[in-house]
């Protein structure tokens, strides 16, 4: 029997169906994302699934005795001492303590630091639970999810493949449904002009005919087509001078705290994107506002170049009145708005972000988290600049906005400043990062995520060496003491013992071979899927040879 069974499920909140007499059976031990656009219902499925919403309709069964912990979008405030990453994973960590049959995860690598997200992916990975989960982070979907689940129009659709495959078969889909409604729509033009040159339709020859025209406008009427792809651009302002700023030996501390950012210098010139990585709490935002002037250094200099005007996304949407529509965010009572010189109407403004002139008019807080995310794109890409600071600008955003997004970031003409956690969008996006790698420290790559990785696990490694050496020494024996008894290795301890350095070996081949294939920049554009693969390895790799060794040496001095 299925943990839980949806049968002819649905949901509708005063307008077309989310949930569309969906059903689903979720089995033990699968792993499943569920993909789709923004505000197309993939959080009510999780919530109908949960007990959290009572479907309109339908059924859900439920095994008995099924345990389901459900971890979703938003980050209760129970202690603010805590950063929204760390109130994050303690929800996370309390449902995985739960021990369910089942878990439900809606966006759970939002607000999450990198390494946080993969320490999620190797426990879920490590589950025997069914898990069923909702996100825009292309690299945990691909190395979690053992099925694909896509929501469109209120439709459900299971695909047990890996994302890249679904990718293609729901590309095919849509052609296919092009298609089917072409055919449909040469036929209804048809009989529309036969009906229309008053041929004696009432007679028992043609009543088949002229029922049939009926039941085809029935259909186009009840028709929910494909909703459009965004089309936004971001324009740029006048172009800046060849040095957009400078930090020299730039600090900062609050007041009776530790240095956040520590003699930091760089020098940012036009055209560059740069990635601003680190652990949640490790500085990156106070980075960001050291670097744009919003936040004075405790000492050092940042000094703006000529002619840079910025353009600042924050990851708290603060710029959103939710009490006003999406239409009065954007335009007040204008009709038009100007975008890049350009006078545009704000309902064809808005349309380019996906929203319908009747979503237009809804206030932002009954938007998804999602919607809201597009919003905050629309609002500011109104403004024209030559610096663009974006602090977690892909949080909530689906997949196809965030990949329109890449590509209009890779074309900006003026510099980028950039936080992110979502290490795809990183590896697509920027050209060089700087890497926050804690105590106010930082270090500069060229590259994307897998280089700036490759600095953190290499700080951390230095760290840690100089942690042993700064150690006291082991406690010299007294005279009195008695001498250790030395035991005798087990055959099966001995036989592991002499496993291990074929082991060691192996894995420091592996791992200098996933090296040296990081480090040809080629590969990020020729091959990213397999860039990405290499780079998920590489830790793991490091950590079974850091475990291999202190085996070694443990029996080895039995």
């Amino acid at each position: 029997m299925a943990l839980v069974s949806l049968r002819e499920v649905s949901v509708a909140f005063g307008g077309p169906a989310v949930l569309d007499r969906v059903s689903l059976s979720i089995e033990k031990g699968e792993r499943s994302c569920v993909t789709g656009r923004n505000g197309e219902g993939k959080s009510t499925l999780l919530k109908v699934i949960a007990g959290i919403l009572e479907p309109d309709g339908g059924e859900v069964i439920r095994e008995k005795g099924c345990r389901i912990a459900y971890v979703g979008q938003e980050v209760p405030v129970s202690d603010a001492t805590l950063s929204g990453g760390q109130l994050k994973r303690r929800q996370i960590e309390a449902a995985l303590l739960e021990k369910p049959d089942l878990l439900l995860l809606d966006e759970p690598t939002n607000h999450l630091d990198i390494e946080t997200i993969e320490w999620l992916e190797r426990s879920i990975r490590r589950m025997h639970a069914a898990v069923l989960f909702v996100t825009h982070d292309r690299a945990f979907l691909k190395r979690v999810a053992t099925r694909v689940l896509d929501l469109d129009r209120g439709e459900l659709a299971g695909w047990n493949c890996d994302y890249a495959t679904f990718i293609r078969r729901k590309a095919d889909l849509l052609a296919d449904e092009a298609v089917y409604w072409e055919r449909k729509s040469k036929k209804l033009a048809q009989e529309e002009a036969w009906i229309r040159r008053g041929v004696k339709a009432r007679t028992t020859r043609n009543e088949g005919r002229v029922a049939a025209l009926m039941e085809l406008r029935r259909e186009f009427a009840a028709r929910r087509g494909a909703v459009g792809t965004s089309s936004f651009g971001i324009a740029a302002a006048e172009t800046s001078g060849m040095l957009v700023l400078k930090a020299e030996n730039v600090s900062f501390a609050y007041d009776g705290g530790e240095a956040i950012v520590k003699d930091f210098s760089c020098k940012i010139l036009r055209g560059e994107r740069i990635g601003i990585v680190g652990g949640n709490g490790s500085g990156k935002t106070t980075l960001l506002n050291l670097l744009t002037g919003r936040l004075a250094p405790t000492s050092g200099t940042v000094t703006p170049g000529a002619r840079v005007e910025t353009v600042y996304l924050d990851q708290l949407r603060g710029s959103l009145d939710p009490e006003k529509s999406v239409l009065a965010n954007i335009a007040e009572d204008r009709d038009e708005v100007q975008v890049g010189g350009v006078r545009k109407h704000v309902y064809s403004y808005l349309q380019d972000f996906l929203f319908t002139p009747q979503r237009a008019r809804t206030p932002v807080k009954a938007l998804s988290g999602g919607e809201r995310a597009r919003l905050v794109l629309a609002k500011r890409f109104m403004d024209p600049g030559n610096l663009l600071v974006l602090d977690e600008p892909t949080n909530d955003l689906d997949i196809e906005t965030l990949e329109l997004l890449e590509e209009q970031l890779m074309s900006y003409s003026g510099t980028l400043l950039l936080v992110s956690h979502d290490r795809e969008f990183l590896d697509h996006v920027v050209t060089s990062c700087i890497v926050l790698t804690g105590g106010g420290e930082t270090v500069q790559t060229a590259g994307g995520y897998a280089e700036a990785r490759r600095a953190l696990d290499s700080a951390r490694a230095r760290q840690e060496a100089a942690e042993r050496r700064d150690a006291p020494p082991a406690r010299e024996p007294a005279q009195n003491d008695a001498p250790p008894v030395k035991r005798k290795l087990s055959y099966k301890e001995q036989r592991e013992l002499e496993g291990l350095p074929g082991r060691i070996e192996a894995l420091e081949k592996e791992i200098a071979a996933l090296e040296a294939a990081l480090g040809d920049p080629s590969l990020y554009a020729r091959e990213p899927a397999k860039a990405a693969e290499f780079a998920a390895r590489l830790e793991p790799a490091r950590a079974e040879l850091d475990a291999a060794e202190t085996r070694w040496l443990e029996l080895s001095e039995v």
